[in-house]
C-alpha cells in the first residue's frame, strides 16, 4: 500500500462511474466469487493441517502459516480492495483507512517471509536430513512461526506511526495510501521484499540443483541395479521431480505476483504513477492469495483427499484425525 510522494493523484475529487448497471452487478459478483476462493480455499488447508495427525509435520507448520495469512487477506483485505477498484473511490472512513493499511502491509509481508521460512526448510531438509530430523520438531517451527508474525507486526506499527503519513492529507478524496519518504521507502523495500525474495531465489535454486544430483545419483545407480530395486528408484526419482516442480511453480507464481508491485514501488520515487494502475498492481498480490490453494489442490494429492474427506463431512467420524491422508 506504499506510494512515493511524488505520485499524487491530480483529480480533486472522485471519478464518476461509467459503466452500465449489468457491468456493475457483474463486477460484484465477480469480486464476491473471488473473496469466496479465497476464504474457503485457505480454510481448507486450514482444516486439513489442523485436523489430521498425519500432516502435522515442521514444514507443514509453515503452510499453516501462509494459509492463515492468505485466509485474513481473503476476510479482510481483497472485498475493501475490490470494493474500492469497482467505486473508483475510497468510500471508508480515514480510520478504517490506517487499519486497512496496516493489515494488508503486514500479511503481504507476511506471505513473503513464510515462503523465505520453507524455502530454509526445504533446503535445511535437503542439504542435512539427519540434523534436520535431530533439530527441527513441530513446536519448534511453531515458535519460529509465532516469531516471524510478533515481529513483523511491530515492524509495521512503527513503520507507519514513525514514518507514515496517508494519503487522504495529501491526494484527492477518497484514496487510500501510505506515503513514506525515499528514505523510508528504500529501507522497506529492502527489509520486505529484497531480502526475503534473495532467500527464497537462492534457496530454491540450491534445493533444485540438490534434487537434480539425487536424480543423477539415482539414474547412476539404475545402471547397476536389479529389475526391482530399478523400479523402485526409478519411482523415487519421478517424485523428486515431481516435487521439484512444484516448488517451482509456487515460487514463480509467487514472485509474479509480487514483482510488479515492487517495480512500481520503485518507480514512483523518478515517475508519477496513476492512482489507478496502482491499484490493479495491488490487486495483483492480494491474488496470490486466492492462487495458492488452486495450486495446493491441482498438484498435493494430500490436500485433495482432505478437501473429500472434509466436504463429505468425514471429519467428524471418530478418530478421523488419524487417517491416512498421505
Amino acid at each position: 500500500m506504499e506510494i512515493n510522494q511524488t505520485s499524487q493523484c491530480l483529480m480533486s475529487s472522485c471519478p464518476v462511474r461509467s459503466v452500465s448497471s449489468a457491468v456493475y452487478v457483474l463486477l460484484y459478483v465477480s469480486a464476491a466469487a473471488v473473496v469466496l476462493l479465497t476464504v474457503c480455499g485457505n480454510l481448507l488447508i486450514i482444516i486439513s493441517v489442523c485436523h489430521f495427525k498425519q500432516l502435522h509435520t515442521p514444514t507443514n507448520i509453515l503452510i499453516l502459516s501462509l494459509a492463515v495469512s492468505d485466509f485474513l487477506v481473503g476476510v479482510f483485505v481483497i472485498p475493501i480492495s475490490l470494493t474500492w477498484m469497482i467505486e473508483s473511490c475510497w468510500l471508508f472512513s480515514a480510520v478504517y483507512c490506517v487499519c486497512f493499511v496496516l493489515i494488508s502491509y503486514f500479511l503481504t509481508n507476511i506471505s513473503m517471509f513464510n515462503v523465505a521460512l520453507i524455502a530454509i526448510d526445504r533446503y535445511f531438509a535437503l542439504f542435512s536430513p539427519f540434523l534436520y530430523t535431530d533439530t527441527v520438531s513441530v513446536s519448534t517451527m511453531c515458535i519460529v512461526v509465532l516469531c516471524d508474525w510478533f515481529i513483523l507486526l511491530l515492524y509495521n506499527i512503527a513503520l507507519q506511526y514513525l514514518n507514515g503519513y496517508y494519503a487522504s492529507r495529501v491526494m484527492c478524496p477518497g484514496d487510500c495510501f501510505l506515503v513514506l519518504d525515499e528514505v523510508w521507502s528504500l529501507v522497506d523495500l529492502l527489509l520486505t521484499f529484497v531480502f526475503p525474495c534473495s532467500v527464497i531465489i537462492i534457496l530454491y535454486t540450491l534445493v533444485f540443483v540438490l534434487v537434480r544430483k539425487h536424480a543423477t545419483a539415482i539414474r547412476e545407480l539404475n545402471v547397476h541395479a536389479r529389475a526391482q530395486a530399478s523400479k523402485s528408484m526409478t519411482v523415487s526419482m519421478k517424485s523428486e521431480r515431481k516435487a521439484a516442480k512444484v516448488l517451482g511453480i509456487l515460487v514463480s507464481v509467487f514472485l509474479a505476483c509480487l514483482f510488479p508491485y515492487f517495480i512500481y514501488t520503485v518507480l514512483g520515487n523518478v515517475i508519477e504513477i496513476e492512482v489507478g494502475s496502482f491499484q490493479k498492481v495491488l490487486m495483483l498480490v492480494y491474488l496470490n492469495s486466492a492462487i495458492n490453494p488452486v495450486i495446493y489442490a491441482l498438484f498435493y494429492p494430500w490436500f485433495r483427499r482432505c478437501v473429500k474427506l472434509t466436504l463429505t463431512l468425514q471429519i467428524f467420524n471418530t478418530d478421523s484425525a488419524l487417517m491416512n491422508v498421505l
